[in-house]
């Protein structure tokens, strides 16, 4: 990572620009990225979402990685570096510090979820060490939202 990065965990208050970094910076869209969806992850666990911001701005996030940690599995999601920022090393400081996370946790193998048409992607996990699983498919269920 160069110098002029630093790295911490997200507030609550960053919540709008973290949703305008992931409309710009991300490759799809799920349906917990609102407002809604990230207060509660950073309520239920709130060192678990990692931003990137330069050294001498700290309110500006240029990445992102969530590290989620169910006492169980080490899930990664939203890695992102705003396109300006990008070919810096923030995408790997980002994930050492996930997996630094992960093993002060006690977990013993992280996974990413990359859509199969995000090249990109697939090359900076690749790169970083990941590799798809073909023994295994994603199941899915949207659930109903309260009304």
């Amino acid at each position: 990572m160069t110098a002029d990065i630093a790295l911490r965990t997200a507030t609550p208050d960053e919540i709008p620009a973290l949703l305008a970094l992931w409309a710009r910076a991300a490759k799809g869209t799920s349906i917990t990225d609102d407002a809604d969806g990230v207060a509660a992850l950073l309520g239920r666990d709130p060192e678990c979402l990692i931003v990137a911001t330069p050294a001498d701005d700290p309110a500006t996030v240029v990445g992102t990685v969530i590290a989620g940690w169910d006492g169980w599995r080490c899930h990664l999601y939203r890695l992102a570096v705003d396109p300006e920022y990008r070919r810096r090393g923030i995408g790997a400081a980002l994930l050492a510090a996930a997996e630094a996370r992960f093993t002060a946790l006690g977990g013993r193998r992280a996974d990413a979820m990359v859509l199969d048409d995000n090249a990109q992607g697939q090359r900076t996990w690749q790169t970083a060490g990941y590799g798809p699983q073909p023994q295994w498919t994603r199941w899915a269920k949207p659930l109903p939202l309260d009304a």
